[in-house]
């Protein structure tokens, strides 16, 4: 069972629309409302595996609460932490081009007692979990260390911790060593502070955020692969996709599949590729099922192509 930690969720809506013309009258040729937040698009991707999973997160108001009518439709145990603000609503439009443009609300701000609940939340929901996934940015009122916190008190209670944030949050909660963090390019770029141009220069930066404390660095470069680098070895995998429809949550849907698959080694990466891959070839932030994957459109190697540059780089 995978367990599922979203500190700042969001009701999201997707339109499909030919293009963007600023200023000009857009009409979308499809909708979705999706819940939204990275780790409750974790927990979306393992029920659609068939898997089991709870989400935890604070809500507020109606959003909140079609938030937690939309994910109790899918099949998610829903374990709410009650807040006084309104959860935030997110919009995102999808071009037909695979281009998306995103705005996301800043979301709610929680007071000292609602962090605590939050915490008191995770621990009570925590027994018989094989992985706790952390997962986004932190709303106002949480200090950049709440991760690091958190990280502590599920490693003292025997939890495995997969961590998705960026920024001070993700540096600050090295120190206690996550099990996994899955950073993109970019976050892995800000992380080690230089612009990476090559696979090799992506390598080294994972590298680095193991010299840290990560006991294992999942990193998704995009359109590029993903690589992985834990205390065994050094992957790198690359999946073909013919069409791209979407992008939205393909990161968390990735990091379902590697943690459905057992959060270590190169099968798990393997499985992390199909499930980012299959979501890319899907609509707003549908998440993909079984019969979505394409293994064999996958290859991981241990022979990491370190001199290939990045068709994304980050500067």
């Amino acid at each position: 069972m995978i367990l599922t930690v979203t500190p700042n969720p969001s009701l999201d809506r997707t339109y499909e629309v030919p293009s963007l013309e600023r200023g000009g009258v857009i009409r979308a040729g499809g909708e979705r409302m999706d819940p939204g937040g990275k780790g409750v698009n974790v927990s979306r991707a393992v029920a659609a595996a068939g898997r089991r999973t709870v989400a935890v997160l604070p809500l507020g108001g109606a959003p909140g609460a079609l938030v937690a009518d939309l994910l109790d439709a899918q099949g998610i145990k829903v374990a709410p932490v009650p807040i006084a603000g309104a959860t935030r609503s997110n919009i995102a439009l999808a071009e037909a081009d695979g281009v998306l443009t995103k705005i996301n609300a800043p979301g709610p701000e929680l007071s000292a007692q609602e962090q605590e609940l939050l915490f008191q939340t995770v621990r009570a929901e925590a027994r018989d979990t094989d992985w706790i996934a952390c997962c986004g940015s932190l709303p106002r009122g949480l200090a950049p260390s709440w991760y690091a916190e958190l990280v502590a008190r599920a490693h003292a209670g025997g939890a495995r911790i997969a961590l998705d944030t960026s920024g001070r949050a993700l540096l600050e909660a090295l120190r206690e060593r996550p099990d996994v963090v899955k950073p993109n390019a970019e976050e892995l770029s800000e992380a080690v502070g230089r612009p990476l141009a090559t696979v090799g220069d992506a390598l080294k930066a994972a590298e680095e955020l193991r010299e840290r404390g990560a006991r294992a660095v999942l990193a998704s470069l995009g359109a590029d692969g993903q690589l992985l680098v834990d205390s065994a070895g050094i992957w790198f995998g690359t999946a073909r996709v013919d069409v791209v429809r979407s992008n939205v949550g393909a990161g968390d849907s990735s990091l379902a599949g590697f943690l459905i698959a057992g959060g270590y080694g190169p099968k798990a990466l393997a499985s992390a590729i199909a499930h980012g891959a299959a979501a890319v070839r899907l609509p707003g932030s549908v998440m993909p099922t079984p019969d979505d994957l394409d293994p064999a459109a996958v290859t991981v190697t241990s022979d990491v192509p370190v001199d290939r540059e990045l068709k994304e780089p980050v500067s």
